[in-house]
């Protein structure tokens, strides 16, 4: 009998999920190319034993920031990445032929925030006219930004924007080169807890604070049964995130530098649960495109649709149920 690539993959993806391959088969699986951002997701899945056992090989590559993994992504060097809102935007913008295939949210106090110093006469994002904001360029804080400004009536226009990378941000911040930081955990908890500074505009209302996970679709024609696993392994690792919080913030402190003090506040009230990937997840990120389209931050609308693929879900959610 002779079967389809597809249905190969199928057949590999649930032995693979049922842990019924062999040796010699999961010898013939390629491996996984995966982008890591500061080896965060690496340290999850080290940390929570996902990275044992595992039938084929799992191949990171290490980024600063979320631009350039989103532009690895964009040129086929990897396989699948996690980015944030804006950027995955940026990248459906660049013609990246992505899609998201899994979703973990986010659910904390200071996930994302717009922060100034604690003195600062700066009470409402409406007092930000005319001020300088420092945040990364197409990250989520860019985003946050733009939401605050949006809300008390404002435009990019009104303010003056500073890009920098998170550790040279806070510094600006400190010495009051800047009037405000649009950022994320784990800087949002540093900043507050060592600066002292103050959350002007919390991202909870204004963002959905979801991680994508995104592939290439050359990954998902020809590796799905590895994407299949890996996506189960996240979503296993961050469940028990979810109730590990010391061993997870050890994890991540050794790779940071930041103080264990700090990952702890953050791993202790955040709490990270996968999405389904449905209508109102693929609305919410059109907005984010189209926000961006309307700022000038991308050249045309984009059709955010077609990043995403939902045949994912069915690994995923055996029974579905409504997302964040």
């Amino acid at each position: 009998m002779v079967f389809s690539t597809p249905f190969k993959h199928l057949l590999l993806s649930s032995a693979l999920a049922l842990g019924l391959i062999s040796t010699a088969h999961a010898a013939d699986l390629q491996p996984l190319r995966v982008a890591n951002q500061k080896s965060t997701i690496k340290a999850l899945l080290e940390a929570s034993g996902e990275t044992n056992n595992v039938p084929y090989q799992i191949q990171w590559s290490e980024f600063p920031s979320a631009s350039p993994l989103g532009e690895a992504l964009n040129a086929g060097a990897v396989d699948i990445g996690a980015l944030g809102d804006a950027p995955y935007v940026f990248a459906l913008g660049a013609g990246a032929a992505l899609k998201v295939v899994s979703i973990i949210h986010a659910e904390g106090r200071n996930t994302t925030a717009l922060v100034v110093p604690k003195d600062s006469p700066i009470k409402t994002a409406a007092d930000l006219k005319g001020k300088k904001i420092v945040t990364g360029r197409g990250s989520i804080g860019h985003y946050l930004a733009i939401r605050a400004l949006a809300s008390a009536g404002l435009t990019t226009k009104d303010v003056q924007f500073i890009f920098l990378l998170p550790a040279e941000s806070r510094l600006v911040l400190d010495n009051g080169t800047v009037d405000a930081w649009a950022t994320w955990d784990p800087y949002t908890t540093v900043v507050t807890s060592q600066s002292h500074a103050r959350v002007l505009v919390s991202g909870k209302q204004l963002l959905s604070n979801h991680l994508y996970f995104a592939a290439t679709s050359q990954a998902i024609a020809n590796k799905r049964p590895q994407l299949d696993d890996f996506v189960a392994r996240v979503d296993r690792a961050y469940a028990w995130a979810n109730t590990h919080p010391d061993e997870y913030a050890a994890a991540q402190a050794k790779i940071t530098g930041l103080p264990l003090a700090v990952h702890l506040e953050v791993a202790k009230d955040t709490q990270l649960n996968p999405v389904v990937i449905d209508d109102s997840v693929i609305k919410g990120l059109q907005a984010t495109a189209d926000t961006y389209q309307q700022e000038g931050l991308l050249p045309k609308r984009i059709d955010v649709s077609q990043g995403f693929d939902t045949s994912f879900n069915a690994e995923r959610f055996p029974t579905s149920q409504a997302s964040r």
